[in-house]
Parts: structure tokens; C-alpha cells; sequence
């Protein structure tokens, strides 16, 4: 150990014990230091919740990449592509794809006695992964509506059952306006509640052949294809690697593919989350003026009623340059003590709520039920070594006060 450091825990253990004017400011600093921290943690993990479950319940509805025709991305009332086995098989032996699923859509009506509801019929294949909705289901069932053809069972949204007052197992007319109006009878098999509003008001699930038979198509054609990958930060990259399969095979079949991605397809809600790391960097900074301000009035407070030990470690021929890395090592206890209980109460109330879930949330605002949280460790130490480097370097003006303290104008004889 050096002597830098050798000082600096000698003098911070007599700082605990002291009752020096400089511990109250050291209570403070260590105080700002905690709540600065906190306040990081709580908001990095907030807004990692965030963008995670936002995008997670997004990808549900969507999965990562789409292929459809152009008329798809303008309306789902839309020219059909045909997702035969090569185009399937194509698309799922790509690197890093997770899974291949069919669907088609269909605009339709609900009435219920003299109520009217629009909505959007979607139909899913025998592949299709309905995991996402049977983890929100509320009632019923999600595997009745694979191979409902004959059944015409449909799963609906809380939004809608409680719009049009249906439960599980009624039996709801529908209507789809073509040149004629199309009439077919669905059974309510399940009510999901996803908590977004903007996908529950819309989406009912059938089985795939149903919307088939509605829009005159046969068993090759959809309104489009949605694939999964396993790694959300390589889209850009599985995007340019479909692009690249899906116009090869379109020039073979004289077919034009239309490629998005969940990000292309709901651009204003990724927006949204844009801004809202915006807003993340600014608390961040607050946090660290915050933090830093005090420390520096505490390493300050402390310097000028250490001025006599800096002036006997003067006289006995120790440079500034030495003193300086005391009072910085000092300062680095100070900042470690207080960043410790920091992560303790942070970490804490970010566990506590990713378990209770006691904090809620309107759905109608913020597509939540409560606040989310969720952990990056990577990202949570890098915070706390950045924290404590930063503090540290903030100091590094402020302690050349001590090249102003001279040993004949601190130290006195008798």
C-alpha cells in the first residue's frame, strides 16, 4: 500500500469517529452520493423494464420481421402472397431465425344485439406460436382456435368482451363488407388482456382457413409471413439477410415481397421509447451534478480543517502532487461508502417492485399495468464504475487548494 492511500484511511476512519465540522459535510456528501446513485439505478432499470416489456408485447403481435405485399403495410385488406413450403423452408433455414408462422387478416364487425365493434380477424396457422396470448389469456381457451375451421371459434380481447358484453362461449355474428355483406357466426373460445390498447381494440384470433374462406383464397395464400429471430439486437442484419432471400426467389416466381420490420411497422412507438432514453441520459447527468456538487463541498471542507496536517506533511518535504492523491483517495472512500448504499436501497426497491409489482400503472398511457423493471448487470457496473470514476475526476480541480496552504501561515510553535 502507498502512503497516498495508507493517509487517506487513516484519515477517513478518524472522520467517523471525529466530531470535526467536516463530518457533517462528509454525512451530506456520502448522502448525495447514495441518492444520486439510486436514483441512476432505479432509472436505468425502469426504463431497461420499459423498453423491454413495450417491445416484447409489440414483437407478440407482430414478431421481429414481416413479409407481406405492398398493399399489406397500408391495409389489411389485402392482395394475398402465396406461403407455400419453399418460401417457409427458405426463410426458417435462415441463421438466426427462430421460427416461421403464417397468418391472414380479415376486416370485419361484431354485433351484439344492437351493438356495432370494428375489428380486424386474424387468422393463424397450425404453426403458429400462440404463447404470447396464452400468457395473457384471462378465460377459456387459446388452443381452440387452431383448426377451428368448423367450430369458427375466435379469441377475443378483455377491450371487446367487455365492449360488447361477450364471455366465453357465446356466439357472435360477424359481417365483412365486400361488394356484398358477408355474414359468418363465431364462438367466443377465449378473452385475452395484453394491457395495449392499441393491439386488443383491433385483433380477434381464428384459425388461418377461416380468413381463407372469407377472402376466396386457397390453402397457399396469406396476407403474409412473420418471422422470429433469437437476437433482437442482429434485426437490422436478419432484415438485409431475408431482403436478400425473399428478392432472389421473387425474381424466380416474377413476385415483389415486401420486407418490414417491427421497428418499420409501429415507427411511433419506437420513437417513443427514443425519447424516453433521452430523458434517461438527462436524470443521469442531474444525478451525477448532484452527486459531484456535494463531494466537492465535502473534499473542500475537509482540505481546510486538515490545513495544519498539510502543512506538517509540507515541512516534511511531501509535494502537492502527494497531498493530492490523499485527499483523492479520501474522497474515493467517501464516494465508495456512499455509492454502497446506493446499489443497497436501489437494487432493493427495484427488487421489491420487479416482485410485487406494488407500483401500478394506468394501460390506457403507458401500456403497463405496473412499473416494469429489469436488470443488466453489465450495464448496472459499468454505471457504478463510470459513477465512481467521474466523482473522482470532478475532484481533481478542487484539490489543488491544497498547493495553496503554506506551513508558515498553518503551522504554529509555542
Amino acid at each position: 500500500m502507498n502512503i497516498e492511500r495508507f493517509l487517506a484511511r487513516r484519515l477517513h476512519k478518524s472522520e467517523k469517529n471525529s466530531r470535526r465540522v467536516s463530518r457533517p459535510a462528509v454525512v451530506i456528501a456520502q448522502i448525495g452520493v447514495a441518492l444520486g446513485i439510486c436514483v441512476m439505478i432505479i432509472t436505468v432499470c425502469v426504463s431497461l423494464g420499459f423498453r423491454h416489456e413495450i417491445r416484447e408485447k409489440v414483437i407478440g403481435f407482430n414478431s421481429h420481421l414481416l413479409v407481406s405485399s405492398f398493399e399489406a403495410a397500408t391495409s389489411y385488406e389485402s392482395e394475398p402472397i402465396v406461403a407455400d413450403d419453399t418460401l417457409c423452408t427458405l426463410l426458417a433455414d435462415m441463421p438466426g431465425v427462430s421460427h416461421v408462422q403464417r397468418f391472414a387478416t380479415k376486416p370485419g364487425l361484431f354485433r351484439v344485439g344492437d351493438d356495432f365493434l370494428g375489428f380486424v380477424l386474424k387468422g393463424v396457422g397450425d404453426e403458429y406460436d400462440l404463447s404470447f396470448y396464452a400468457d395473457y389469456l384471462q378465460e377459456g381457451s387459446v388452443d381452440s382456435v387452431l383448426h377451428s375451421a368448423r367450430g369458427n371459434q375466435v379469441l377475443v380481447s378483455r377491450n371487446m368482451a367487455d365492449k360488447l358484453h361477450m364471455s366465453v362461449g357465446d356466439r357472435v355474428d360477424t359481417y365483412f363488407i365486400e361488394s356484398t355483406i358477408r355474414a359468418r357466426r363465431l364462438t367466443v373460445c377465449g378473452i385475452y388482456d395484453t394491457g395495449f390498447g392499441d393491439f386488443d381494440e383491433l385483433f380477434a384470433l381464428t384459425d388461418l382457413h377461416v380468413v381463407q374462406s372469407l377472402n376466396h383464397w386457397d390453402s397457399t395464400q396469406v396476407a403474409g409471413v412473420e418471422v422470429a429471430i433469437d437476437d433482437y439486437d442482429k434485426l437490422a442484419l436478419r432484415a438485409y439477410e431475408a431482403g436478400a432471400v425473399l428478392d432472389s426467389l421473387g425474381r424466380s416466381r416474377m413476385e415483389t415481397y415486401f420486407l418490414q420490420t417491427v421497428e418499420e411497422q409501429n415507427p411511433n412507438l419506437f420513437a417513443w421509447l427514443d425519447v424516453l432514453n433521452i430523458n434517461v441520459w438527462v436524470i443521469l447527468l442531474l444525478m451525477l451534478g448532484v452527486a459531484g456538487f456535494t463531494v466537492i463541498s465535502g473534499l473542500l471542507i475537509l482540505i481546510l480543517e486538515h490545513s495544519q496536517f498539510i502543512g506538517v506533511l509540507k515541512a516534511l518535504g511531501s509535494p502537492n502532487v502527494s497531498i493530492r492523491r490523499t485527499f483523492l483517495w479520501l474522497s474515493a472512500y467517501i464516494i465508495g461508502r456512499g455509492m454502497l448504499w446506493g446499489n443497497i436501497i436501489g437494487l432493493g426497491l427495484c427488487f421489491i417492485q420487479k416482485k410485487t409489482g406494488i407500483i401500478p400503472l394506468d394501460p390506457t398511457n403507458y401500456y403497463l399495468d405496473c412499473v416494469p423493471i429489469e436488470f443488466n448487470w453489465t450495464f448496472l457496473i459499468l454505471l457504478n464504475v463510470g459513477m465512481l470514476i467521474l466523482s473522482v475526476c470532478m475532484l481533481i480541480v478542487p484539490s489543488q487548494l491544497v498547493s495553496r496552504i503554506y506551513p508558515s501561515r498553518v503551522l504554529q510553535f509555542e
